[in-house]
């Protein structure tokens, strides 16, 4: 079992701290295992197996608890009077408005509440109302390049690592399958999971072929501008017929159900957001090879994909930056300021015009913040002008 240790010293962090910590994620990302990792922490440090309340609303031992009232007296059951209760939700959204159990809970002086769940309509609309102020959100993501890498301790070749992570998934479990058919099946079940458990059941889509053709053509352009009116087009055009409303019905559910995050655009001089012009990436490429079989893939934008996700673990708000006609793949606003990355898979060719290409819009930013061009290319860090050119291996590893 790999230590999140990010993740979990989060929690630790937070322990007995008066907000209700929400772990969200992907299906199969990790959370329920993170709960087992940070209970094992509890049990190390002078509580008692007795005070530890753990409940996965999945496991059929709990189907009939479907709603609010039959959760709650579930829980109360079990609270010891007079000792701290840890208490642990997992997949809590299957419990009709489950937020007023977790409120209740939440107020008692020694109850100590986390739940997880696998779409964001767990914190949006009643709940987020109910416990405006009161919650704290921790984002989980599947494995990153680095904990991936440190399950293989003794193979130190990390570009066949690389092509294992992005080609085998960074969803834990699949550490735990050798054979290429095994990790292939988890992927579709989790893929299934997702598709018909957490977007066709809860939002009755009626037409699950057109969902899944919208799937395919969003996987086939991670990294490309999308807006919902070409997608409606291109569709529409293959003899899929489809409303920009519908469309975005779709996106929403997806994102919501973070198997594609949605990267809106930063005017870096006029230092706006910008209306138009959105990309997504995927939360684990591993699926885009379930979904589009052996399709050839621009392993540039793939690349971007996974630098997209560690910006997000290392606690980035991250846009496309915009500047004047250029565009810079990412930045990310941190606590410290603003930093700008250019991704591409080489800039090396017979005339340097790839690296100049490349260089041209981090260049045309006039302020002095940190700009990063990352690549594939073998080589010691570089400086351009003041524009560090790096493996992206090494940046993904440090």
């Amino acid at each position: 079992m790999i230590s999140r240790n990010e993740y979990l010293d989060n929690l630790i962090n937070l322990r007995d701290k008066q907000l209700i910590k929400v772990i969200t994620g992907i299906r199969r990302c990790g959370k329920s295992t993170l709960f087992e990792l940070y209970q094992e922490y509890l049990l190390r440090n002078g509580v008692e197996s007795e005070q530890i309340i753990s409940i996965n609303l999945e496991d059929g031992d709990y189907a009939d608890i479907d709603d609010s009232k039959s959760l709650y007296n579930l829980v109360k059951t079990h609270l010891l009077p007079d000792k701290m209760n840890y208490i642990f939700l997992d997949e809590v959204q299957r419990v009709s408005e489950f937020q007023k159990a977790v409120d209740s809970l939440f107020i008692k002086k020694n109850c100590d509440v986390y739940i997880t769940g696998s779409n964001a309509y767990l914190l949006s609309g009643e709940l987020a109302t109910l416990l405006s102020g009161r919650y704290m959100e921790i984002k989980m993501l599947p494995l990153s390049f680095k904990e991936y890498v440190s399950a293989f301790p003794e193979d130190r070749n990390i570009d066949r690592l690389y092509q294992n992570y992005i080609h085998n998934s960074s969803f834990p479990y699949t550490l735990e399958l050798s054979r290429q058919k095994d990790i292939r099946q988890y992927l579709e079940g989790i893929f299934n999971s997702i598709i018909l458990k957490d977007i066709v059941a809860r939002r009755r889509f009626p037409d699950i072929a057109m969902l899944q053709s919208v799937v395919r053509f969003m996987f086939d352009n991670i990294g490309n501008l999308c807006s919902t009116k070409k997608i409606a087009d291109t569709m529409t055009s293959a003899g899929r017929k489809i409303t920009v409303h519908t469309v975005e019905s779709y996106l929403t559910a997806l994102t919501d159900s973070f198997i594609f995050y949605r990267i809106g655009r930063y005017d870096i001089k006029g230092k706006q957001y910008l209306k138009t012009g959105d990309k997504y990436y995927a939360a684990d490429i591993g699926l885009r090879y379930i979904v589009l079989g052996s399709k050839k893939a621009d392993q540039g934008h793939i690349l971007e994909n996974v630098v997209y996700l560690e910006l997000l673990r290392r606690g980035y708000e991250v846009y496309i930056g915009k500047v004047g006609n250029s565009e810079v793949d990412f930045i990310a606003l941190g606590d410290e300021g603003e930093e700008y990355y250019q991704v591409a898979y080489t800039v090396i060719d017979a005339d340097g015009k790839t690296l100049e290409r490349e260089l041209k819009p981090l260049e045309s930013i006039r302020d002095h913040n940190p700009k990063y061009l990352l690549t594939m290319d073998l080589g010691p860090v570089v400086s351009h002008n003041g524009i560090k050119q790096m493996n992206v291996l090494d940046w993904l590893l440090k």
